[in-house]
């Protein structure tokens, strides 16, 4: 594992299917809606990565089995430590991803010892944030232009939690160096620069893109938004990110201080 250790022990896979998280009437209507399966998809050859670049082929190579169905629907459970205010809070998640389409991450935290609840997503082409504390009272609730964007940002970086949707007609790449390629990934109306750093095995060391934001709670603008990966598993012929920090400021001073979130990718399934 290269980097810190951040004290972050992955779980045993559960047999159960993996479900959505207790979630308001309508958040739980938007991740019904990006639940919906595939549909007819091939499985994965070897030769579907040979117009790649060389680190996006190595990479894809590495992330998907050779017969593995080429499906982008992605189930994911995950726990970890988040930011705020100065502070590390733990947490668990659950999410539904359907890359260039939306998300929905639903969290449980404790902050101060009070329980904390709420959901981040996008859909329709509209982000969102809502979060309640002691189970009813109003936290934080978000949407807006500016909300709207950062989320397009987020969900354009995690494409490589669904590896398949790197051959999707959304995505066009860019050849860097042997290390590096460029996924420009379109979101909505928006078309996101996302770099990915591949390691000579294969494994992913980071994912970097500008993203719209407001670190420290400044005004909202464009900022370096980055991935540092420290270990992956395997699931379902997918071999992703299970245990990674992410943050403002990836590979500069202001990584100190704009790291947020910590996680670790207990379950993952795809459909």
């Amino acid at each position: 594992m290269r980097g810190a250790s951040m004290n972050l022990m992955a779980r045993p896979p559960a047999q159960t299917p993996i479900r959505p998280p207790r979630l308001a009437e309508d958040a739980q209507r938007d991740w019904k809606r990006l639940a919906v399966p595939s549909g007819p998809v091939g499985v994965f050859e070897p030769g579907h990565a040979s117009r790649l670049p060389v680190a996006a082929r190595r990479w894809l190579l590495h992330a998907i089995a050779p017969g593995t169905p080429l499906l982008t629907t992605a189930f994911l459970e995950m726990h970890g430590r988040i930011r705020i205010s100065g502070r590390w809070w733990p947490f668990d998640a659950g999410q539904v991803l359907k890359p260039s389409q939306g998300f929905v991450w639903a969290a449980s935290a404790r902050l101060a010892g009070l329980p904390v609840t709420g959901f981040d997503e996008y859909r329709d082409g509209q982000g969102e944030m809502r979060w309640r504390i002691l189970g009813g009272v109003p936290l934080i609730s978000a949407s807006g232009p500016d909300v709207t964007r950062s989320a397009r940002g987020r969900l354009a970086a995690e494409f490589v939690l669904a590896p398949a949707a790197a051959l999707s007609p959304s995505v066009e790449w860019e050849h860097l160096d042997e290390m590096r390629a460029i996924a420009h990934v379109a979101v909505g109306s928006d078309v996101h620069p996302v770099t990915l750093t591949v390691h000579p095995s294969g494994q992913l060391v980071s994912v970097t893109t500008p993203r719209w934001g407001d670190p420290g709670g400044g005004r909202f603008d464009e900022h370096l938004f980055g991935v540092r990966v420290q270990r992956e598993r395997t699931f379902g012929g997918f071999t992703i990110p299970s245990l990674a920090q992410a943050g403002w400021g990836y590979g500069t001073p202001d990584w100190q201080d704009g790291e947020f979130f910590r996680f670790s990718v207990d379950r993952a399934a795809y459909s």
